[in-house]
């Protein structure tokens, strides 16, 4: 049975897990913010991580997909996949037209539908935001920070997966 934690905000100790933080990094700095504080959270969880660009935030569910159809991660028979959790990290400001509700609903939408169908425990990061003021304090303060936050959730589905026995 999984142990509940009375502290969401937390990460657990998740020793030897690889975490792939995707990045749309078309607001640099501020993706670059985000990263850090996932990285830190990874670091003090016993895990590692390695980060891959792609070019926006319609393009991270695609990266996942294609990570999946790889065989680079998702469940499997119990074999050791490449990696076992992916934190998605952007941002998307709004502008003008609907385009952003199409960006922000499809990304994020297809995100965790691939994570869902595929086993593959995720936390997203891609702001969502009215401008960028909103944006750089959501990306402020370090492992606090929406990147932080996220890494703590992909961790805990980790956890989970472990404590099921569906991990490798």
């Amino acid at each position: 049975m999984v142990q509940r934690n009375n502290e969401p905000s937390a990460a657990p100790r998740v020793a030897g897990a690889r975490v792939l933080i995707l990045e749309a990094p078309f607001y640099a700095g501020i993706v670059d913010a985000l990263a850090e504080g996932a990285l830190a959270v990874i670091a003090q969880a016993g895990a590692t991580a390695e980060r891959m660009a792609v070019p926006g935030a319609l393009e991270l569910p695609q990266a996942l997909a294609a990570l999946v159809a790889a065989d680079r991660i998702g469940r499997g028979a119990g074999q050791r996949k490449a990696y076992d959790g992916v934190v998605a990290i952007g941002c998307v400001i709004r502008g003008q037209t609907y385009h952003f509700e199409l960006v922000c609903n499809s990304a994020n939408h297809w995100l965790m539908r691939t994570a869902i169908d595929f086993g593959v425990p995720l936390g997203n990061a891609i702001l969502t935001v009215e401008n960028e003021e909103q944006a750089k304090v959501r990306a402020a303060g370090g492992k606090a920070n929406k990147g932080g936050e996220a890494a703590i959730a992909c961790l805990r589905m980790i956890e989970i997966e472990r404590q099921l026995g569906a991990g490798a």
